[in-house]
C-alpha cells in the first residue's frame, strides 16, 4: 500500500526547491571540499552525488579540493614531518613533490571518478594551469618554501569545461610567476580567487565546521547570516577567531570583488550542500555584503 502522506512530504520537498532551481539555472558555483569532510568515502560519496544534482539541475558546479591530511600522511610515510607556520604548511623540494603526487594522481582522479559514476560528466585540471603565484613568507618573514598566494586567475580552460557541461575539479597549485615552480596555494584562498576570476553566484566552502557558532562548542549557536558589520562585531569580541577568521574575512573579499554569496557548511551533514542552496532556512551560515 502507498503512503500517500510519506509520498507528499517528498512532492513538498521538490515543491520548495523549485524557485531556487529556477533562479539558480546557468549560474556558477564554486564548491570547495576540504577538512574531514574528504576524509570519509561516506561524506565524499553524499557530496559528490549532490554536485551531480546541481549539475543535472542547470546549475555550473566548479570545484577546487584541498587534501592536508592525506599529504600529511603521504609525508610523514616518507620520512618527513609536517611543519606550519601561521597555519601554513612549510613545503621544501621534497614536500611539493609530495604535494603534487597527493592532489593531482590520487585526490583529484578519485573525485573525477566518483563524479563520473554517478552519471556526472567531470574533468580535472591542474591549478598550475589556472593559477599563477608568487611565494609566501610568514608573518615573521620566515621562508615558506614553495608556499604561494594566487596573483592571477586564468578562466579559460575551466570556462571551456563548462560550456561542454563538465564539472571542473581543481586543484590548489599554482605556477610561480617568472620561475615557472610549483607553488602549494590554501585551498580556501585558491577557492576565493577562482570563485571572484568566473563572477560565481556562490562560494560554498565544505568542512567540518557547522558554520560560524555563538559558542563552538554548541550547535544550537549558530548563526545563520554574517554581514560586514556582524564580522568586525563577531571577530573583536573573539567569537570568529582561529582558522575561521580568514575564512570569514576571505569571503568577504569575494563579495566585494563580485561574488554574490558565500556559504560555510558542514560537509559530514547528509546533502548539506542540497539542503543549503535549495531550502528556505538553510543548514550552514551565509555570508553577505
Amino acid at each position: 500500500m502507498i503512503d500517500i502522506e510519506a509520498q507528499t512530504a517528498k512532492a513538498a520537498v521538490l515543491v520548495e526547491a523549485l524557485p531556487y532551481m529556477q533562479s539558480f539555472r546557468g549560474q556558477t558555483f564554486l564548491i570547495k571540499l576540504g577538512g574531514s569532510a574528504m576524509e570519509d568515502p561516506k561524506f565524499v560519496s553524499s557530496l559528490l552525488r549532490d554536485v551531480v544534482f546541481l549539475e543535472a539541475a542547470g546549475i555550473n558546479p566548479v570545484l577546487v579540493h584541498g587534501g592536508g591530511k592525506a599529504i600529511s600522511r603521504a609525508m610523514e610515510a616518507a620520512g618527513l614531518g609536517a611543519k606550519f607556520i601561521g597555519g601554513l604548511r612549510v613545503t621544501d623540494e621534497a614536500a611539493i613533490s609530495i604535494v603534487q603526487d597527493v592532489l593531482g594522481k590520487k585526490l583529484n582522479p578519485g573525485i573525477v571518478d566518483t563524479l563520473r559514476s554517478f552519471g556526472g560528466k567531470a574533468a580535472g585540471l591542474a591549478g598550475t594551469h589556472v593559477f599563477s603565484g608568487k611565494r609566501m613568507v610568514g608573518e615573521g618573514g620566515e621562508d615558506l618554501g614553495f608556499v604561494g598566494e594566487v596573483t592571477e586567475v586564468d578562466t579559460e580552460l575551466v570556462l571551456s569545461e563548462i560550456a561542454r557541461e563538465v564539472v571542473p575539479v581543481v586543484t590548489p597549485l599554482a605556477k610561480e610567476e617568472g620561475a615557472g615552480a610549483v607553488l602549494n596555494v590554501n585551498a580556501d584562498l585558491a577557492a576565493s580567487a577562482l570563485a571572484i576570476g568566473l563572477q560565481a553566484s556562490k562560494l560554498i566552502y565544505l568542512s567540518d565546521v557547522r558554520g560560524v557558532m555563538q559558542d563552538h562548542t554548541d550547535e544550537s549557536t549558530l548563526i545563520s547570516t554574517v554581514d560586514t558589520k556582524a564580522f568586525k562585531d563577531l571577530s573583536a569580541s573573539g567569537v570568529i577567531s582561529g582558522g575561521m577568521l580568514p575564512k570569514v574575512s576571505s569571503a568577504l573579499d569575494a563579495i566585494r570583488q563580485g561574488v554574490g554569496k558565500v556559504h560555510l557548511v558542514d560537509g559530514r551533514i547528509p546533502h548539506s550542500l542540497l539542503l543549503e542552496v535549495f531550502t528556505i532556512d538553510g543548514i550552514g551560515t551565509e555570508i553577505v555584503a
